[in-house]
């Protein structure tokens, strides 16, 4: 899982800024999408879209990369 942990902290940063300018396109404050609407502070909004791109990272890394391993 430590594979998954620096693939997703290193693919954080350009795919937030990608998020972004969408949003800044569709109209959205940026600070109201990375927290929620506001329904969560700012750091917490932060640290719950990490969680979120953590996710299908840790299910290729488990399944797609360590899965096709020989024993």
């Amino acid at each position: 899982m430590g594979m998954a942990t620096i693939v997703t902290t290193m693919l954080y940063v350009p795919a937030a800024a990608l998020l972004a300018g969408v949003c800044l396109l569709a109209g959205v404050s940026v600070s109201a999408f990375f927290s929620f609407g506001g329904a969560l502070h700012p750091v917490v909004g932060l640290f719950a879209w990490w969680a979120i791109f953590y996710l299908p990272v840790a299910a290729y890394s488990t399944f797609l990369v360590w899965g096709s391993r020989d024993a």
